[in-house]
């Protein structure tokens, strides 16, 4: 398997830490080593130099240039469907899934425990049948 995710001018990234977490940006500029320059004018975060340990990139892309504006950024967004290609994946299904049980109640949790139970004793049976 080879390695795709390169960074890049142009690929977009989560924010992991800070602020932001949880947030998609775009790649603008290659500071160094450590650092770009990334915004995220779809997603509300501010133009900004962040550390690579503090992003996590994504597949996605988007066709800009090098220190592109916030206005480039948004067509190159649209243009992509990067919004659209995001929903799609798995990383942010997963993310969904994971803030959905986060806002659960206490009785929510109860039916989830009773059902997964149930759910465990209809296939223990199929088993113990064949």
């Amino acid at each position: 398997m080879v390695f795709t995710r390169f960074v890049e001018v142009g690929r977009v990234c989560m924010i992991n830490y800070g602020k932001d977490k949880g947030k998609l940006a775009t790649i603008v500029d290659i500071v160094d080593g450590n650092k770009c320059l990334i915004d995220g004018c779809n997603t509300g975060v501010a133009r900004q130099i962040i550390t690579f340990r503090r992003i996590a990139l994504t597949d996605l892309t988007c066709e800009i240039g090098r220190g592109a504006r916030a206005a480039c950024i948004k067509a190159a967004w649209k243009k992509g469907g990067v919004a659209e290609a995001w929903a799609k994946s798995s990383w942010a299904k997963k993310l969904a899934a994971k803030a959905a049980r986060g806002n659960l109640s206490d009785f929510d949790r109860f039916k989830v425990m009773v059902a997964r139970k149930q759910k465990s004793k209809i296939v223990a049976a199929k088993v113990k049948s064949m």
